[in-house]
């Protein structure tokens, strides 16, 4: 940062921390003993869509990379569109494989960011579900490298559950590096792993 930005008051922005994902294990582990919320072994990674050779070779690669894993049923990585316009990265495990799916998740991201694809990226979830069916999904916002709860009410088309959210902000503050601005938690209605 240089001396005219300090005295214009500009700030660089927070560099991304990939390493922060592997902080959701043991917010799950809270989530489930304080709140009754567990995994649902589904994840997923959103950015803006990209077309083209480059993006397909990196779609190839993150196939290749979670080809590899041999505990894994089913296709590694689905690839969808939202109705908003946004590509999402969709990896399912079974509910007891959390700290896979992380490094799924992870992998996916790093993939994008080493191919260049990095600005792009907008965030990743992971789902949860409680007993009596209310959904949540902690979202990391790939650019400020935070999380947020996003709770959708259910049976309610676009309405969130903001006491919840609430709830699991101050529950997961000493798991979890939780965006503090709220005007930062986005809703991201239908997304897939959610």
């Amino acid at each position: 940062m240089g001396l005219l930005d300090i005295l214009l008051g500009r700030s660089k922005p927070a560099l991304p921390d990939l390493d922060q994902l592997f902080a959701l294990p043991s917010a799950a582990i809270t989530l489930q003993a304080a709140a009754g919320f567990t995994p649902t072994g589904q994840g997923a990674v959103c950015f803006a869509t990209v077309e083209g050779a480059a993006f397909e070779q990196a779609h190839r690669e993150v196939h290749a990379l979670l080809d590899a894993d041999a505990g894994r049923s089913g296709p590694p990585v689905e690839l969808s569109q939202d109705s908003y316009g946004y590509s999402w990265l969709v990896s399912r495990r079974t509910p007891d494989q959390l700290p896979d799916l992380v490094n799924d998740l992870h992998a996916v991201n790093s993939a994008m960011e080493g191919n260049g694809f990095g600005p792009q990226l907008l965030c990743s979830l992971v789902g949860f579900r409680d007993d009596t069916g209310r959904r949540l999904a902690l979202v990391y916002l790939y650019k400020r490298g935070t999380f947020y709860p996003f709770a959708p009410l259910p049976g309610h088309a676009q309405r969130r559950d903001n006491a919840l959210e609430l709830q699991m902000k101050a529950l997961l503050a000493n798991d979890l590096r939780v965006e503090q601005d709220l005007s930062r938690w986005f809703p991201v209605w239908g997304a897939p792993g959610l």
